[in-house]
């Protein structure tokens, strides 16, 4: 995006919950012994995260539709990763129709694409050789763009495979960021990863139309969907979705089922900002990430 446009379409980031919900959060850690749950909670998901690999590990995040919070998530699952981790990490654009990753990341210049470095990559290269390709960002984390933020710029599945061939040596975890499904990038990127994250709207339609992707993926190995979580993402507040019912069908298949909670930041678009987070997105974002990257070392 022009950096003119950015800055006039650029709104004060809001904080994810209000202070009364902040103060209530605080208030209830203080006098109950949730604290002490909370502690154990957060170095369990540290000790997780903080596994080493023994080849990198790759993470794919797709949908069934767009609006889902598909690039949202991925930004979540890598800045978390980068946090816990002192292995490279790389977030990997691969949804080129104007995939708002880098939108997420905080990024507005980008000079080489997913499908160049699909060329460029040799295998003498050093780490800080093919770093020189990417956009660096906070942490040990870089991304690597689909686009220019250019309309009709292509991305096949062979350039695709080329790409993380390349740089799956490199780095400790990758995050890839797919188009939606049933495109043909998504489908490879889902087979070839580790561990798969499948994102829908809480809505009645968004778990009807996951549920018919879950049947679609039981008719494949099984490690793909026992390695899959499904992420309801709560686009609004109070939605009066029973969420515990509407998963039981979701988790009949095989996959994982987790909620990302309303957001206010989030919701607001622009880039992520973890420390405006609400407390509960903080605490269902680092699950999310323990559990996907636990399911990424299983053998199957």
């Amino acid at each position: 995006m022009d950096e003119g446009l950015a800055s006039a379409v650029r709104l004060k980031p809001r904080r994810g919950e209000s202070f009364a919900a902040r103060a209530g959060h605080a208030l209830r850690r203080t006098l109950s012994s949730s604290a002490a749950r909370e502690v154990a909670e957060v170095t369990r998901v540290a000790e997780v995260l903080q596994r080493p690999v023994t080849t990198g590990r790759q993470i794919a995040v797709t949908s069934i539709r767009g609006g889902s919070g598909k690039s949202t998530v991925a930004a979540l699952l890598g800045t978390t990763y980068a946090h816990y981790r002192q292995d490279p990490v790389l977030l990997l654009e691969a949804d080129p129709a104007l995939g708002s990753l880098p939108l997420r990341l905080g990024v507005q210049s980008r000079r080489w694409t997913t499908s160049d470095v699909a060329d460029i990559v040799k295998p003498d290269m050093s780490l800080l050789d093919v770093t020189g390709y990417l956009v660096q960002l906070p942490h040990n984390a870089w991304l690597l763009p689909a686009s220019q933020g250019q309309i009709g710029v292509m991305l096949d599945s062979r350039a695709y495979e080329r790409a993380v061939v390349a740089l799956r040596r490199y780095f400790g975890v990758m995050v890839i960021d797919c188009e939606t499904m049933p495109a043909e990038v998504a489908r490879v990127a889902l087979a070839s990863a580790h561990a798969r994250v499948l994102t829908a709207p809480a809505t009645p339609e968004g778990i009807t139309s996951t549920y018919a992707v879950l049947q679609w993926m039981q008719q494949l190995p099984r490690h793909v969907i026992a390695s899959t979580v499904v992420v309801l993402t709560e686009l609004t507040v109070h939605s009066g979705l029973d969420l515990d019912e509407a998963a039981r069908p979701l988790t009949s298949t095989g996959a994982s089922v987790q909620v990302l909670p309303y957001d206010r930041h989030l919701a607001a678009g622009g880039p992520v900002q973890t420390e405006l987070l609400a407390h509960p997105t903080r605490k269902a974002t680092a699950r999310l990430a323990s559990d996907v990257f636990h399911l990424s070392q299983k053998r199957y």
